[in-house]
């Protein structure tokens, strides 16, 4: 077990959980509060750590191995110039990962595990997924690791983005006025983690908006717009296996319609909720199509705290 492991082990993880459970406690003596949702996040939360420090091969191993191999220079943390260029260089690959991790339906099957929460509270920060060494998640950062920064280096500077980003989930937190657009801001999560058409697909960013607002995709909270979680399709569920397996069980279904490679392909890699005859490349109508109650399913009834019926 290496020295970050430990550290997120025995020192992070039960600070979080203990926040969380903190939290749980103070907003269920003022609303409903879906105490199983949130035995689901730390579940979660226990077998990612398990998978990471046990399973010592991930899909983006040989793509890290090859950057490490041909490295352009060798670079450490000597100086704020280097400091400077790894956190802004890890927001940059931060946020194409995120934006892939929506829009690209293989590295969805993983993030959609963060979304299912059909609540937005500090627990569910921490339900993140099992399934990133499967998908590949630091292929995103092999970039930084061939520019010279070492891999461990860069996992404990994603390690502490995403640890900025654990406060963030805190529904209660109002506006932070000119900070709005600038940092990754409650305001701004609540806007990300909306199943909303108005909110679709929007502000990526870690602990910055700054590449959100360069390429388009940053969106402010609406007054007239109260933000709904959990996925379009929501995931009624409390049983864990339904909340990991739901996705693949319908990429699988997917995957077995598929008559033609051209249609394999768009299945894998292009946004959730794309079909055959759509294009490879053409933009998916996601907004429009899919943000509508599914088959008649009370989507639009559930409102933001209210505590979902039981599967």
């Amino acid at each position: 077990m290496t020295p970050l492991d430990q550290f997120l082990l025995f020192g992070i993880t039960p600070a979080i959980v203990l926040a969380a459970l903190v939290e749980g406690w103070w907003l269920s003596r003022r609303q409903t509060y879906d105490w199983l949702a949130t035995g689901v996040s730390v579940l979660d939360l226990v077998v990612r750590l398990l998978v990471n420090i046990f399973v010592p091969f991930a899909l983006s191993s040989p793509v890290t191995a090859w950057a490490r191999e041909h490295r352009l220079m060798d670079l450490s943390l000597d100086g704020w110039q280097a400091f400077l260029l790894l956190f802004v260089g890890l927001e940059f690959c931060y946020y194409w990962f995120h934006r892939a991790s929506h829009r690209v339906r293989w590295f969805w099957l993983n993030h959609a595990i963060h979304h299912s929460s059909n609540e937005l509270n500090l627990a569910a920060a921490v339900r993140i997924g099992i399934f990133g060494k499967v998908t590949g998640t630091f292929v995103f950062f092999g970039p930084l690791v061939w520019l010279g920064f070492d891999a461990k280096l860069v996992g404990l500077a994603l390690t502490l983005n995403l640890l900025y980003q654990f406060w963030i989930h805190a529904t209660w937190l109002p506006q932070l006025g000119w900070l709005e657009g600038i940092l990754n801001t409650p305001s701004a999560h609540r806007v990300h983690h909306a199943s909303n058409p108005q909110y679709l697909d929007a502000n990526y960013g870690g602990v910055l908006l700054v590449f959100d607002r360069l390429f388009g995709t940053y969106v402010p909270e609406r007054a007239d717009v109260t933000p709904r979680y959990g996925l379009v399709k929501p995931i009624l569920s409390h049983n864990p296996l339904r909340v990991w397996f739901t996705t693949w069980g319908d990429l699988l279904r997917d995957l077995a319609s598929a008559r033609r490679l051209r249609d394999v392909l768009g299945y894998l890699f292009m946004p959730p909720g794309w079909r055959p005859g759509m294009g490879l490349w053409q933009p998916v109508p996601v907004r429009d199509a899919l943000a509508k109650p599914p088959d008649g399913e009370l989507v639009e009834l559930v409102e933001p705290g209210q505590r979902l019926p039981a599967p």
